[in-house]
């Protein structure tokens, strides 16, 4: 069954509408209410709009759902936008988990279902919205990348490798869509207290495999507990808010937590360098 809930539907013509994937907590929660509060209209999607207490009270608020790995929920999701507030001017890809651990210990089952999440998720949703944007004259796309786009962790290969694709997309999209005026933006977080370190995280296990087990135990428990002291989801909001309120052609927003700082480190470190800072400060067990 379709849940759908709006509120406050008569809206003047010109406000700006944002539909936005991932809006039942952290950085999506938080840019609905940040939106909203500026005078946009919202279209928060979620999986399970039927549990939302909060965005469903607000003015301009939509909510919907949409699982980006359904694309008939993203046409859906589309759809009920348009129909309620006219038109959609951006789009935020912020739905996504983190797949950690071992490469080894991982499988096919679950790097498919990180790809299909973080990658194929974004894209499908970019390609549902492209058609209106052409129309409308132009619009703004928000891929919440991470920091993890352009640097490399331990025991988060896979999702990097998710990451970096979006990135990679995301950049040679933006020459085919700027002669529509469609800007194409990344958001890249540094470290942010959400859910991600805790619902939105899955730990690759395999059963008999402990050759591991000390890295694991060591780098996982320093990252976490360097993600749930992290900068609050409401600081990358507002640099989302920034980047779709910013009609230049830049592409990269690196926002809140530790990203500035450690993305300036690796653009200046040589690869050797950067690497060998990375394991010490995350990999070597302390006496």
């Amino acid at each position: 069954m379709k849940v759908l809930y709006s509120y406050n539907m008569s809206t003047p013509q010109n406000r700006h509408t944002i539909l936005i994937t991932g809006s039942s907590s952290g950085i999506g929660r938080a840019s609905a209410q940040l939106f909203a509060q500026k005078g946009w209209n919202v279209v928060a999607t979620m999986r399970s709009p039927d549990k939302e207490t909060e965005l469903n009270r607000l003015e301009h608020v939509l909510c919907t759902r949409l699982d980006v790995t359904d694309a008939s929920s993203i046409a859906a999701a589309i759809h009920d936008g348009i129909t309620a507030f006219g038109r959609i001017d951006a789009v935020l890809n912020n739905a996504g988990y983190g797949l950690t651990g071992p490469f080894e210990a991982t499988t096919r089952e679950e790097i498919r279902r990180q790809f299909d999440t973080n990658v194929f998720g974004t894209l499908d949703v970019i390609r549902a919205i492209l058609p209106h944007f052409r129309q409308n004259g132009g619009g703004t796309i928000l891929n919440v990348t991470s920091m993890g786009g352009r640097i490399a962790l331990p025991l988060y290969s896979v999702y990097h490798g998710t990451k970096w694709a979006v990135e990679g997309f995301s950049e040679s999209l933006q020459h085919e869509l700027r002669p529509f005026n469609i800007h194409v933006k990344m958001i890249e977080p540094g470290a942010i207290a959400t859910a991600f370190y805790d619902r939105s995280m899955t730990v690759a296990k395999q059963s008999g495999l402990t050759a591991y087990d000390t890295m694991v135990n060591t780098t996982l428990k320093r990252m976490n507990a360097s993600g749930r002291s992290g900068s609050a989801p409401a600081d990358v909001a507002r640099v989302i808010y920034g980047a779709a309120m910013d009609k230049s052609w830049k592409q990269r927003y690196p926002a809140a937590g530790n990203a500035r700082a450690i993305l300036w480190t690796r653009k200046l470190l040589p690869d050797i360098l950067f690497s060998a800072l990375l394991r010490l400060n995350l990999m070597r067990p302390r006496q």
